[in-house]
C-alpha cells in the first residue's frame, strides 16, 4: 500500500513545488508554532512547569562524560546501564533545554545550556549504543538512538537554528550528513530496513524526517524518502489486520509514534499528496492503544511491555483528531515530561504542539471488550459501582517480538490494586537477556507466567509452540476464550490434548473461571498449576487463597484436598535494573490417576 504513494520522481516534484510555498512543514497549512501562546497558556501550565523544573535541576549538575572505558563495559560485562545512564542524561539535557529555549527564547541561561549540550553531542565518537554495535564500524552504523539523535538535531535546527552561531549550525548539519545521510545512502542495507518491528519505524522514520527538515537537494531527499517508504512497508507487515502491537503499548508509542511523526512531516512536505495514514491497517493500529488498556495506565502488558504505561498525549490527540474512532485518552494518564528515561525529543516536542487541551475526554477509558484475532488476545475492561476491573488472556506463539514463553497466560486486575494475576513485563536489558540465557529470567521464561508445569516440563520456545483458538467470544455479560495448548509442550510432557478455557463474567464484582482439560497419551502425569501475582496471597483454608489488594480482595478457589499448595515470594530485576518481587503460587496436583483430568480455578472479587 505504501508503494502506491508515488515514485522517486513524483516525490521530487512534490518537494520542489511545496518548497516554493515556504519552509515550515510542521502543519499542512504552513502556520508557525506559537511558542509564546503555549508558554503563557494555563492549559499547558503543568507541562511547561515540568520542563522548567527539570531544567532548573539539570543546571545544578555538569554534563556527564562518555568515556571509552564506559563504552567498553558492555563487551566485557554485558551491562548496558553503566554507559546508557550518562548517554541518556545527555539526551535529557538536549530535550529539556531545547524546549525551554523555544518556550523562553529570552533566557540566556537556557540558551547557553542548549549550546553546550549540542557541542558535547557533536564530539561523541558515535551516537549508537555499544549494545547495538556488535562489531559494526563506528561512523557507518545506524541504530535507534543515532537515528533519533540526528532527527532531534534537525528539529532543533528547523525551529531555532537561526539563533545559534553559524559554526554550530554548520557542524550540526555536517554531523547529521556524516552520521546518518551518507551511511544510509552508501553503507547499507541495515538489518532494520526490512524489519517488521519498532526498529524499522524508528530508524527509517527518524532519518526520513531529518531529511525532510534539512536536506535541500530534492533528488537526494527523494532517494532517502523512497528508501524510508520501503522500510515502512516492512514495519506495517509486522501487524495483523487487527492492528495489535505484540510488543505492547509502550513499543506502540515508540514504533508507531515514529511512523506517525514521519507520516505527518511527509504529508505536509508534499502538500497532502503523500499520505501514510489513509490505510485501513494504519487505522486499526491507531485504535490499538485504547483497546490495550485494562484500567487507567495499566495495559495488557504481555511481552516486554511495562505494567504501567502512560500515554503520549501529543501522539494520542493527533490520532484522535485524524481518526473519528480513536478516543482522546484520559488526561490523568498523560506521560510526565521526565517519564521517558531515554528523553526522546520527537514525542516530547509533539506533546506540546499536538496536545489538544480542550478536547472532550473521559476520566478513564470507556468500558469495552475486544478479541484481536491475529494476536489471539482477548482484552476486556468493565466498570460498576464496585470499581474498574480488567482481564486479558493470550494465545499466540512463543516466537513473538520481545518474546516471552507465555501462551495461555492471563492478567487480572482492578483499579490501582497490585495485579491479582500479573505479567511481570520487561526485565533488565542485558546481553544475557537477549542471548542464550533469555528464558532463565522469570520475566521471560514460562516459570514467571500463569501457565502450568506438565510432567515437570515448562513451555517450549519457538514458532511451533503455538495455541490453536477453539473459541473466542465477547458480549456485554461475559467473554470467553478457549485454547488448545498441546503444541506448547514437548513430547516428554505426554500430552494428546491440553485445552484451557477462560470465562470472564462481568458482574458488579466480576468472576473469572479457568478450566484446564488434559488428555494424556500413557496415563496421567503430574500437573502444577501456576499463578503469578503481585497481590499478597494468604491461604485461608484448603480450597481458598485470598489475594489481598488495597481496595479489592480476590478469592482464588480450587477443589479442596486435590493440591499441595506452595506460595513463594521471588525477587527479580525490572527493566530499570531495580529489585522488585512477585508471588508465585503453585498448586501441585496430588495422586492423579485419570488420564483425562479436569482442573478448575475460580477468581472471585
Amino acid at each position: 500500500m505504501i508503494s502506491s504513494i508515488g515514485t522517486r520522481e513524483s516525490l521530487q516534484s512534490w518537494f520542489e513545488a511545496r518548497r516554493l510555498a515556504g519552509s515550515s512543514i510542521y502543519f499542512l497549512d504552513r502556520r508557525a508554532i506559537d511558542w509564546q501562546r503555549i508558554a503563557n497558556s494555563p492549559l499547558h501550565a503543568d507541562m511547561v512547569k515540568e520542563v522548567e523544573e527539570e531544567g532548573d535541576r539539570l543546571l545544578s549538575e555538569p554534563i556527564p562524560e562518555l568515556t571509552q572505558e564506559l563504552y567498553a563495559l558492555f563487551e566485557t560485562t554485558g551491562n548496558r546501564l553503566t554507559y546508557e545512564v550518562p548517554y541518556f542524561t545527555r539526551r535529557r539535557w538536549l530535550t529539556t533545554f531545547s524546549l525551554l529555549h523555544l518556550l523562553h527564547p529570552g533566557n540566556s541561561e537556557y540558551k547557553s545550556a542548549l549550546e553546550r549540550i549540542l557541542e558535547a553531542i557533536m564530539t561523541e565518537p558515535t551516537w549508537c549504543l555499544p549494545a547495538h554495535m556488535k562489531g559494526q564500524t563506528i561512523g557507518r552504523h545506524i541504530d535507534l538512538f543515532a537515528a533519533e539523535t540526528g532527527f532531534a538535531l534537525c528539529e532543533i535546527l528547523s525551529m531555532a537554528g537561526d539563533r545559534f552561531p553559524q559554526a554550530l549550525r554548520d557542524d550540526m548539519l555536517e554531523q547529521v550528513n556524516r552520521r546518518l545521510f551518507i551511511p544510509y545512502l552508501t553503507y547499507g542495507p541495515y538489518h532494520w530496513e526490512t524489519a517488521d518491528h519498532n526498529w524499522a519505524a524508528v530508524c527509517a522514520g527518524s532519518i526520513g524526517s531529518a531529511a525532510l527538515l534539512v536536506e535541500r537537494n530534492n533528488a537526494r531527499l527523494a532517494e532517502m524518502i523512497a528508501k524510508a517508504l520501503g522500510t515502512m512497508e516492512h514495519y506495517l507487515s509486522g501487524f495483523g489486520a487487527d492492528g495489535a502491537c505484540l510488543e505492547g503499548p509502550g513499543y506502540w508509542n515508540y514504533g508507531f509514534g515514529y511512523y506517525v511523526y514521519f507520516a505527518d512531516l511527509l504529508l505536509n512536505a508534499t502538500g497532502g499528496k503523500a499520505n501514510l495514514l489513509e490505510h485501513d491497517k494504519v487505522r486499526e493500529i491507531a485504535l490499538f492503544q485504547q483497546r490495550s488498556y485494562l484500567s487507567g495506565n495499566r495495559p495488557a502488558n504481555f511481552s516486554d511491555a511495562m505494567p504501567n504505561v502512560s500515554v503520549h498525549i501529543g501522539l494520542s490527540d493527533y490520532l484522535a483528531a485524524y481518526y473519528e474512532e480513536v478516543e482522546h485518552p484520559p488526561l490523568a494518564i498523560r506521560a510526565a515530561f521526565t517519564e521517558d528515561h531515554c528523553m526522546r525529543y520527537a514525542p516530547a516536542l509533539r506533546n506540546f504542539i499536538w496536545f489538544q487541551p480542550e478536547a472532550a475526554r473521559e476520566a478513564d477509558w470507556k468500558p469495552g471488550c475486544w478479541y484481536l484475532p491475529d494476536a489471539e488476545w482477548l482484552i476486556s475492561r468493565t466498570r460498576s459501582s464496585e470499581g474498574s476491573f480488567g482481564f486479558a488472556a493470550k494465545g499466540g506463539n512463543n516466537n513473538e517480538p520481545h518474546n516471552h514463553n507465555d501462551v495461555g497466560h492471563f492478567i487480572l486486575l482492578a483499579d490501582h490494586d497490585p495485579a491479582f494475576a500479573a505479567d511481570l513485563g520487561s526485565g533488565e536489558y542485558t546481553a544475557q537477556y537477549f542471548g542464550e540465557g533469555r528464558y532463565g529470567y522469570d520475566c521471560t521464561g514460562a516459570q514467571g507466567h500463569s501457565i502450568p508445569i506438565i510432567g515437570g516440563r515448562l513451555q517450549q520456545t519457538g514458532i511451533d509452540s503455538a495455541a490453536k483458538v477453539l473459541e473466542a467470544h465477547t458480549s456485554r455479560e461475559e467473554d470467553r476464550l478457549e485454547l488448545e495448548l498441546e503444541a506448547c509442550y514437548s513430547e516428554a510432557a505426554g500430552l494428546e490434548s491440553f485445552k484451557r478455557r477462560f470465562v470472564w463474567r462481568k458482574l458488579a464484582r466480576p468472576i473469572l473461571e479457568l478450566t484446564d482439560v488434559f488428555r494424556f497419551k500413557d496415563g496421567s502425569l503430574p500437573v502444577t498449576e501456576t499463578i503469578v501475582t503481585r497481590s499478597r496471597p494468604a491461604l485461608i483454608e484448603d480450597g481458598h487463597i485470598r489475594l489481598e489488594g488495597d481496595r479489592h480482595n480476590v478469592t482464588l478457589g480450587f477443589e479442596p484436598g486435590r493440591y499441595d499448595v506452595s506460595i513463594e515470594e521471588i525477587g527479580y530485576r525490572n527493566h530499570y535494573g531495580k529489585e522488585e518481587s512477585y508471588y508465585r503460587i503453585h498448586l501441585a496436583v496430588k495422586g492423579e490417576t485419570s488420564n483425562e483430568p479436569v482442573y478448575k480455578l475460580q477468581f472471585q472479587f
